[in-house]
């Protein structure tokens, strides 16, 4: 069953669109890329489409959302993860740099927070501050986060 809570987390615009819009799009528009992850994955990162979604059993509740992720040497790793902490006013230690709305989900430091979309990270995945924000409050630990290459 999906998680209805999940629902609220879709823009307003979104939401406010309605059926009647999405059928007035020109034949010339296309569909947005869906999310190239499982239907176990609550969040999904493209790496190759700098682009991340929250999800509810294969459906898309909000995104795709521009991302940034690591630089060369410090790649962000392609696999299935689980959420395994959250905090909202992050500090890192090893970089001397604030991480807010961080949801860390590798066993090695790496979390969704906000940060530079025009910077890549040192494996972290860079959010804006308005999906920083949808995402800490969206994912609980134990919520698996899927990164394809």
């Amino acid at each position: 069953m999906g998680k209805p809570w999940r629902k609220l987390a879709m823009t307003a615009g979104s939401a406010a669109l309605g059926m009647a819009a999405v059928l007035a799009l020109p034949a010339t528009a296309q569909a947005a890329p869906s999310a190239p992850c499982s239907e176990r994955a609550a969040a999904c990162i493209d790496l190759s489409a700098n682009t991340s979604w929250l999800m509810d059993n294969g459906a898309v509740t909000y995104g795709g959302v521009p991302i940034t992720s690591g630089m060369p040497g410090y790649e962000t790793p392609p696999g299935s993860f689980q959420v395994t902490f959250k905090n909202i006013d992050h500090w890192s230690r090893a970089y001397d740099a604030p991480m807010p709305y961080s949801v860390f989900f590798t066993t090695s430091g790496i979390a969704f927070h906000e940060g530079s979309l025009s910077e890549q990270s040192h494996g972290c995945i860079h959010l804006s501050n308005a999906a920083a924000k949808t995402y800490f409050n969206a994912l609980q630990p134990g919520e698996v986060v899927e990164v394809v290459p």
